[in-house]
């Protein structure tokens, strides 16, 4: 790295206040969905990703990140086309819906009502930053009118 406090994330999350906080860091990543795997035989699924940083006010960067969730049972996907394995989806955040029987159920949301609900034993997931960050010029912008 070639500043000090350019650090990349590594983040686990094994309740809800700490997924809140990765979800947070997500937003506005752009997924393609070529890099969105359900392993069953792992029972993982893995997201390929570049987030914007917005953990760092002072400068407008993006980074190369994966997320992986642990303990998947079952994913389920609505309202995207996984035909198209080369379209990019714009994240937009998690959701934990604690079931209260023996599984769980994790919400990703991105735009354009696209869902990926994933089924899960417990909660684990990894957020690890894993690239250089380069800049952009764009910051992710919502029209909340």
């Amino acid at each position: 790295m070639s500043d000090g406090d350019d650090k990349l994330l590594k983040l686990r999350a094994h309740d809800s206040e700490d997924l809140a906080v990765i979800s947070a860091l997500l937003q506005d990543a752009l997924v393609p969905l070529g890099d969105i795997t359900h392993l069953p035989h792992e029972t993982s699924f893995i997201m390929a990703m570049n987030r914007y940083r917005w953990e760092r006010s002072d400068t407008r960067q993006r980074v190369h990140t994966g997320v992986r969730f642990d303990t998947v049972q079952r994913a389920q996907f609505s309202g995207i086309d996984q035909r198209n394995r080369r379209q990019f989806l714009s994240f937009m955040a998690i959701e934990f819906q604690p079931q209260g029987n023996d599984l769980d159920e994790i919400l990703l949301h991105f735009s354009g009502e696209g869902r990926i609900r994933l089924q899960i034993d417990n909660l684990s997931c990894r957020l690890t930053d894993f690239d250089e960050p380069w800049s952009t010029h764009r910051r992710p912008d919502h029209d909340l009118g």
